[in-house]
C-alpha cells in the first residue's frame, strides 16, 4: 500500500471513531430550550393504551412505566432514546402546540449514521405534526448510509408527538 492509501484509511477510521459522542448533555438541552429557566420535570405514567401506541411506533415495548418530560404552557420537551443499529441514540425533541419545534441528537453511540445529528437532516422535522393515520405529515429525506439512524429519529419524532398529544389531552380534562 502506498502512503496516501494508508492516510485515507486512517482518516476514515478516525472520522468514524469521533462520530460517537456526547454532542450536548440532556440537562443542557433542557436548559437551552427553556432559556435557562426550565420548569420542574414531570412524569408521564404509561397506561396500557399508551403502551400499545408506543409499541406500534417503536415495534417494541418502551421498557419503562414512567417517562420524564418538561412542560411550560403548551410546549413540551422530551429526552428519548431509540436503537439505531445496535446502540441507543439519545435525542431531545421539543413540541409546541402539536408541532415539532426542534429535534436534536444529543448522544450518538453508533459507528455509522452520525450524519443525522446535523441540522441539514434534523431541520426537516421542524413544524411536522401527526397525520390522521398517526404518521408524520411529511416525507423525511434519508441520509445515505444512515438508514437505521434515520428510521430511529423518525420513530422518536412520532413518539414525541404522540406523548405530547396524550399530555395535552390529559391536562385539558
Amino acid at each position: 500500500m502506498n502512503r496516501l492509501t494508508v492516510c485515507l484509511m486512517l482518516a476514515s477510521v478516525c472520522g468514524h471513531a469521533t462520530a460517537r459522542g456526547v454532542y450536548q448533555e440532556p440537562e443542557s438541552f433542557i436548559a437551552e430550550v427553556f432559556a435557562a429557566q426550565p420548569p420542574p420535570p414531570q412524569r408521564l405514567i404509561i397506561s396500557e393504551a399508551l403502551a400499545d401506541r408506543i409499541r406500534d411506533i417503536l415495534g417494541r415495548n418502551l421498557g419503562v412505566k414512567r417517562l420524564r418530560y418538561w412542560q411550560k404552557n403548551r410546549r413540551t420537551a422530551w429526552i428519548l432514546e431509540e436503537i439505531g443499529k445496535e446502540e441507543p441514540i439519545t435525542t431531545g425533541i421539543v413540541i409546541d402546540r402539536g408541532r415539532i419545534e426542534r429535534v436534536k441528537v444529543l448522544i450518538f453511540r453508533e459507528s455509522r449514521g452520525w450524519e443525522v445529528r446535523y441540522p441539514a437532516f434534523t431541520d426537516q422535522f421542524n413544524d411536522a405534526q401527526l397525520a390522521p393515520d398517526g404518521k408524520l405529515d411529511r416525507y423525511i429525506d434519508g441520509v445515505s448510509g444512515a438508514t437505521l439512524s434515520v428510521t430511529a429519529l423518525k420513530k422518536l419524532a412520532r413518539l414525541a408527538l404522540v406523548l405530547d398529544k396524550h399530555v395535552q389531552t390529559s391536562s385539558a380534562q
